[in-house]
C-alpha cells in the first residue's frame, strides 16, 4: 500500500468516526435530521478544510472529492436512524472524538510535511486539524468546546503530531508507523479521561477591600 492510499484510507476513516462522533452529540441535544446530519458534516470535515486552506490546496478535499462528503453525510445519517442501538451515547461520542482527533492529526500533520511546512509549523497544523471537528461540533451543539476545557485534548494531538514529524524526518512514513502515532493520541486521549488527568487552570479569589491587586493565582 502507498503512503498517499494509507493517506487517502484515514482521512476517509477520520471523516466516518468524526461525522459520527458530532451525529451522536445531536443526537444527544434532540436534533432533527437535517440538525444531526449537519452538525456530523461540520464535525467531520472542518479540520479538514482548514488544513487544506492552509496548505495551499484548493479547493479542500471536502468540496473537491465526492468520498468525502458522502461519507460524514452517510455516516452522520446512519447514527442518526441507529441511534437506539447506541448505548451509553457520551462513552460513543468520547471514544469516537478520540478516534477521530488521533486520525485528523497524523494525516493534518503528514500533508503539512509532505507540502514543505517546516517540521514545527506542520505540528501545529496536525493539532489544529484534529481538534477543528471536536470544536465545530461543540459549538453547534452548545457545549464549551473540549479544547479550551482542562481536559488532556489538544495536547495529545500535539504530542502525536511531534511523532509524525519525526518519523518523517526518519523517512519512516508507511502506514505501521503513521498508524503507531495515531494510536499514541488515541490512548492518550482515553487514558487522559479514564485516569481525569487535566492541564492548571486559574484559580480566583474574591478580592479583598483595599487590595486592588488581588486576581487569579495559579
Amino acid at each position: 500500500m502507498t503512503t498517499s492510499t494509507a493517506l487517502l484510507i484515514a482521512d476517509l476513516v477520520g471523516v466516518a468516526v468524526f461525522a459520527a462522533s458530532g451525529a451522536s452529540a445531536a443526537v444527544a441535544k434532540r436534533l432533527d435530521l437535517f440538525g444531526v446530519v449537519f452538525v456530523g458534516f461540520v464535525a467531520a470535515l472542518g479540520g479538514g478544510i482548514f488544513r487544506d486552506l492552509v496548505v495551499d490546496e484548493v479547493p479542500p478535499l471536502a468540496f473537491a472529492d465526492w468520498r468525502y462528503a458522502t461519507a460524514a453525510a452517510l455516516t452522520a445519517a446512519a447514527v442518526f436512524w441507529l441511534h437506539p442501538q447506541l448505548a451509553r451515547l457520551r462513552t460513543t461520542v468520547l471514544v469516537l472524538d478520540a478516534a477521530g482527533l488521533a486520525l485528523f492529526t497524523v494525516t493534518g500533520t503528514l500533508k503539512a510535511l509532505d507540502a514543505h511546512v517546516p517540521p514545527f509549523g506542520a505540528c501545529v497544523i496536525g493539532m489544529l486539524s484534529g481538534i477543528g471537528g471536536g470544536l465545530g461540533r461543540d459549538l453547534l451543539t452548545g457545549e464549551i468546546p473540549v479544547v479550551l476545557r482542562r481536559e488532556i485534548y489538544a495536547v495529545a494531538a500535539f504530542a502525536g503530531a511531534v511523532m509524525v514529524a519525526v518519523l518523517h524526518g526518519a523517512g519512516q512514513v508507511g502506514p505501521l508507523p503513521l498508524a503507531v502515532a495515531a494510536v499514541l493520541i488515541f490512548a492518550l486521549r482515553l487514558v487522559a479521561l479514564r485516569r481525569r488527568w487535566a492541564v492548571p487552570v486559574a484559580t480566583l479569589r474574591p478580592p479583598r477591600t483595599g487590595d486592588p491587586g488581588a486576581g487569579p493565582r495559579w
